[in-house]
């Protein structure tokens, strides 16, 4: 019973995660869930009590999954210039992943305190993973730096999917050299 539980929690997160990335917030309905799914409205219900609890548990099981992602490339670099550039591009390589294009929706989208409080809890722990990296590179205020650093990753996620003139690429390159040099060029 348990174990059918699970599976059937995991195929509403999926299909969760499907709506958020093709409708955005707006698509994420209990009856499109239940249609999505098989499962009848009401037993939607059973495991979520609102749609700000189906976005705070992709929340919970997806930005760990992200960061571990954004850490291990971080790891296979040895200098903190590298890390930095590994951070940077690591977040910017997930533009395509359907797991991200949710959490861009969840965030553009109008949600309770509690899940809005939850995002910004897992963002932390994202800007956490580079702060030492940071101050590696001599930089006085490495947590401030690491906030302002993943606005740069931001703007450049954005770029990326509203599918600007430029490639994703240059869009990277350019990100990198924002991060590791400023906009002195």
């Amino acid at each position: 019973m348990a174990e059918h539980r699970n599976m059937q929690r995991a195929a509403l997160l999926d299909a969760a995660r499907s709506l958020l990335s093709e409708g955005g917030t707006e698509a994420l309905t209990f009856p499109a869930l239940a249609e999505r799914t098989g499962l009848a409205r009401s037993s939607v219900y059973e495991y979520f009590r609102s749609r700000a609890a189906v976005v705070e548990e992709l929340c919970a099981v997806d930005f760990p999954v992200w960061a571990a992602e954004v850490e291990a490339a971080m790891a296979a670099v040895a200098t903190p210039a590298g890390q930095v550039e590994a951070y940077v591009r690591s977040q910017l390589a997930l533009v395509g992943d359907r797991r991200h294009r949710a959490v861009v929706a969840i965030s553009a989208g109008e949600l309770d305190a509690g899940a809005r409080e939850k995002i910004r809890a897992a963002h932390g722990g994202l800007v956490s993973v580079v702060v030492d990296a940071l101050a590696a590179l001599g930089h006085a205020q490495p947590r401030l730096t690491a906030m302002l650093l993943q606005g740069v990753v931001d703007a450049a996620v954005r770029r990326t999917e509203l599918g600007a003139a430029e490639d994703p690429d240059t869009i990277a390159r350019t990100a990198v050299a924002v991060a590791l040099h400023g906009v002195a060029g």
